[in-house]
């Protein structure tokens, strides 16, 4: 399991884009949270921008499921879970 994490670039785009999917239908909520393996309010956090990042594995499966490159939707955060842990550490 990947610690990368991502930061979400545009809530709006991505509700734009859930409206039209790459494979031409709309992916609800729910479904896109299905999709990603996580419960819906996951994906309500993102759209509201409550939540603004992701680990790898779940930036990818909801580009995966909205049928887009990873790029369109996240950029790295530039921080992992390893660095953070090392910021406590010496902090």
């Amino acid at each position: 399991m990947s610690t990368r994490t991502y930061r979400l670039e545009d809530p709006e785009l991505l509700r734009r884009l859930m409206q039209r999917t790459g494979d031409g239908r709309a992916v609800s909520i729910r479904g896109l949270a299905t999709a990603a393996r996580v419960h819906h309010s996951t994906i309500g956090h993102l759209l509201t921008g409550e939540q603004e990042t992701a680990s790898e594995d779940l930036a990818q499966a909801i580009a995966d499921r909205i049928g887009v490159d990873r790029a369109v939707l996240w950029t790295q955060d530039g921080r992992t879970a390893r660095s953070l842990r090392r910021l406590v550490v010496t902090a």
